[in-house]
């Protein structure tokens, strides 16, 4: 359904519409399933420039091990292994865990990455225990972001970084980067809410980038 029908959905008939789009919100970007977000966040080219973004910033190699939260099919996941980083994937979409694992099967059979079905603000790992923390999207659909970055900013080593890209608000609804109905159920925030939010969960040196990626530093 393209813009112009999801439009007459919001004006006549709101309950269809927000049924409809929860249903459609969740099953294409809140809580990925079905043949069609398999291709998506499967693909190799996904959120390219994201990614390339957040290895950057980041910069993992041996001796890191680094977290995706929100990890999807696990293709940056992919990437991070391939600089001699181990890592770890947790995402709350089970058909998305299972698909990060056929992604990266030889990682797993050798114990270089773990996966795992968890809630952003819930990780099942210790503290200290990664050397950075990533998430692609991901804050678009939180509706704790402040707990989410509490709980990436246990789980990081003292002088490990997090590295956040998300969608700035002038795209809210843009076909491509933020469509309907996602962009209506979507959390989209200024650079400036983004440093002060990274600062209510504790860290230090927040910063943001262009293309909105937050970068930050625990002490």
């Amino acid at each position: 359904m393209g813009s112009r029908g999801w439009a007459w959905l919001k004006r006549f008939a709101p309950p269809l519409e927000r049924v409809l789009g929860n249903w459609v919100t969740d099953r294409r970007a809140r809580r990925p399933s079905g043949k069609r977000a398999r291709e998506v966040y499967g693909a190799p080219d996904v959120h390219g420039e994201m990614r390339r973004a957040v290895l950057e910033a980041l910069a993992p190699g041996p001796g890191d091990r680094l977290l995706d939260v929100g990890c999807g099919g696990g293709v940056l996941l992919r990437d991070v292994l391939a600089t001699g980083a181990t890592a770890a994937g947790a995402d709350h979409s089970e058909e998305m865990v299972r698909l990060a694992r056929e992604t990266n099967a030889e990682a797993v059979a050798e114990g270089r990455l773990e996966l795992v079905r968890a809630d952003a603000t819930s990780l099942p790992f210790a503290a200290e225990s990664f050397t950075g923390v990533s998430m692609v999207i991901v804050f678009l659909f939180l509706s704790d972001p402040v707990a989410a970055l509490s709980e990436a900013r246990r789980v990081l080593r003292p002088g490990g970084r997090l590295a956040v890209c998300t969608i700035p608000p002038e795209l809210k609804g843009h076909p491509y980067a933020s469509p309907e109905p996602m962009a209506s159920r979507g959390h989209f925030y200024s650079d400036a809410e983004l440093e002060a939010l990274a600062r209510e969960a504790g860290f230090e040196h927040a910063r943001v980038s262009p293309g909105q990626l937050l970068v930050a530093t625990k002490r």
